[in-house]
């Protein structure tokens, strides 16, 4: 959940002292590693669960995270997340032995119910799932920042870090997403679970190497996020999305090689977990500093154990898929766990939770069949490996042990199932919970039906029958259905628009409907060109853009028309070639991306037109026309008539 008590640098004394305090507490986890001053003996599991709430009725974010805190003073263990429309809540610890699972998706449902409870009354609801469909850009501006310290602190430490004018995207897989964005907010995309194992320190070194090779086939069974701004991206997009996000470097005409702050990491582990922690600090600058009250060393020679506090809040600015994290047990005594960034909200709390059994069982399979997993695979395939998975999740092909080629779905079921089964049952866990857990991840992959593939198939079918936004509506709508009735993604079908009980698109901006994929002409290029092209595209008005993108102008089928008729009756000559110039209507009635549909019906109604070019400034960004009021009335009318059909049944 990070450190809440934390500032933005203000002054140069105020970074050299959290500066030294954090090498102080590097200097203090050294003493403690080296004097074995670490619980032993117990393994522990916990758990953070991310969500997205969203409007009950229109299914697009709720930004509503402070007053829903404030129906929930009494459930402590729910805290704030970046954005107003996130949540988390942390997880109890379990000793991981016997029961431990499924007294985790317990707690979860239990915990996730509480809330929804409090939720009704603000008309909200809960939805687990990696990148919540509806969301669009414009709900990322910093409007719908959390307000806490904080946050505005990590923004601007971040916005100072940056090197070019703007944060960039670039992702593509069935469609194409690429835009600038001016704050690093688009962070709070990502929702995850994000699951903790305990690990002693002289076997963290090789866990967390064993972290690192799972983390390719854990994401490609557990993928959930492959919709993204109504764009159909990478199976686990929050992989590309999260480090684009906070990503401040910029291109240079040297190759300057330069780490972003979201991860993989750049090599194995070799000695303990003393190299990630100076690699980071050595790599990043500190973004945020900390109250610390107490000198580290000083605990340490009065036989106390420190808190670390500079380190944990260095540590959390840090984004390492597999994250090292210290901390200290009800006992007084420090320990170490390995925090699996990597698995996605979602589709079902069982889902999740078949996750982690299967992520837990292989660390513990692995690591007692391998001594070290670096003989068996070299680094670079295991970081291409993760790539793939949050690629093409599970149609990944891998490399393996050993150098050998292997599909993700014979992977899973051939070697790591077994193996996470084994590994369950040496650490005592009820077999009643792993044939519960492994049997929906086994089922899961031999139906080839993860929730990346669901997106991608609901999203593909709906998208053709309705809009972009009637579609993603529908989709975020069935997936809190299926997730309140805790039915794993496999038996998920694919949803009907007939399925959506209510949609209201009169809500709607501009830049959720208008047309992106635009055909445009230049001022000096012909009249034939412009004909033929609207011919082939059967369009009916094409911009006139210049050379930069900037509306110059509009031409219409009408202009069209009336231009070859007075070419037909000899009124223009036919000698001298037309050009767009001479045709095209100058200063064309726009509208900006803000407004709502709403808006643009009734300019379009008032001045009798049948397009609206949509422009950002002088950009010209996208195009309305009158055909898509029309397909928006023909689903309106057949919702009514089929409420009809039902009420006369």
């Amino acid at each position: 959940m990070g450190e809440q008590r934390v500032s933005l640098v203000t002054d140069q004394d105020q970074m050299h002292y959290f500066v030294k305090n954090l090498l102080q507490d590097v200097e203090a986890l050294k003493y403690m590693l080296d004097n074995d001053w670490f619980e032993k003996g117990i393994t522990r599991i916990g758990a953070e669960q991310e969500m997205c709430l969203v409007n009950k009725n229109t299914f697009k974010p709720a930004c509503i995270a402070m007053q829903a805190l404030d129906g929930m003073k009494d459930l402590k263990w729910v805290e704030t997340e970046l954005a107003k429309f996130n949540l988390e809540i942390n997880l109890d610890p379990h000793e991981f032995t016997k029961d431990c699972l499924s007294i985790l998706e317990n707690e979860i449902n239990t915990k996730l119910n509480k809330m929804r409870r409090r939720l009704k009354k603000l008309d909200a609801k809960i939805i687990l799932t990696g990148i919540l469909p509806t969301l669009r850009k414009f709900d990322l501006s910093m409007n719908n920042l959390t307000p806490k310290k904080r946050y505005f602190a990590l923004m601007e430490a971040i916005n100072s870090q940056l090197e070019s004018s703007a944060y960039e995207l670039k992702l593509d897989g069935i469609d194409e997403l690429q835009f600038k964005h001016d704050s690093p907010l688009i962070e709070a995309c990502n929702t995850s679970f994000q699951v903790h194992l305990q690990v002693s320190p002289e076997e963290f070194v090789k866990m967390y190497n064993i972290a690192q090779t799972l983390a390719a086939p854990i994401m490609a069974i557990a993928a959930n996020s492959s919709l993204v701004f109504g764009k159909r991206l990478w199976h686990e997009s929050r992989i590309a999305l999260f480090q684009q996000a906070l990503d401040t470097r910029s291109s240079k005409e040297y190759m300057r090689e330069k780490s972003p702050r979201v991860s993989f990491g750049n090599d194995w582990l070799n000695d303990s977990i003393l190299e990630i922690y100076k690699e980071d600090i050595a790599r990043f600058r500190v973004l945020l500093s900390s109250d610390v009250k107490e000198n580290a060393l000083d605990k340490i020679a009065n036989n106390e154990v420190p808190n670390l506090r500079a380190l944990q809040v260095h540590n959390s600015t840090v984004y390492r898929w597999n994250r090292p994290c210290y901390g200290i047990s009800p006992n007084g005594k420090p320990h170490l766990r390995i925090e699996n960034r990597v698995l996605p909200a979602g589709p079902t709390v069982l889902d999740e939770v078949s996750n982690a059994a299967f992520w837990l069982g292989m660390m513990k399979g692995m690591a007692d069949e391998i001594t070290d997993i670096r003989d068996h695979i070299s680094f670079e395939d295991i970081h291409d490996n993760f790539n793939k998975a949050a690629r093409f999740g599970i149609d990944s092909k891998f490399t393996w042990m050993n150098n050998e080629k292997i599909s993700a779905v014979q992977l899973i079921t051939e070697r790591l199932l077994p193996l996470s089964k084994k590994g369950l049952k040496s650490v005592g866990i009820k077999n009643k919970d792993i044939n519960r857990y492994l049997k929906v991840i086994e089922d899961r992959t031999r139906n080839h039906s993860t929730g990346a593939r669901w997106l991608l198939r609901s999203f593909t079918k709906l998208s053709k029958e309705t809009s972009i936004d009637e579609a993603v509506t529908t989709i975020t709508s069935a997936t809190i259905q299926n997730q309140e009735q805790e039915i794993p993604v496999h038996q998920w079908k694919l949803p009907e628009l007939g399925d959506l009980k209510k949609y209201k698109p009169s809500d709607l901006r501009v830049e959720e409907f208008m047309i992106k994929d635009l055909f445009t002409v230049q001022k000096d290029d012909i009249i034939e060109l412009v004909a033929d092209m609207m011919d082939w595209r059967k369009i009916r008005y094409t911009a006139v853009e210049s050379k930069k993108g900037e509306l110059v102008g509009l031409v219409t089928s009408r202009d069209m028309l009336r231009h070859f008729a007075k070419c037909a009756k000899g009124v223009i000559p036919n000698e001298e070639p037309t050009t767009v110039k001479s045709l095209m209507i100058e200063d064309p009635i726009v509208i900006s991306p803000e407004a709502t549909i709403i808006e643009a019906l009734k300019i379009m109604r008032r001045k009798k037109i049948g397009c609206l070019p949509v422009v950002q400034g002088k950009e010209l960004i996208g195009m309305i026309t009158e055909k898509q009021f029309l397909k928006i009335s023909g689903r309106l009318i057949e919702r009514l008539k089929l409420e009809e059909n039902k009420k006369d049944k």
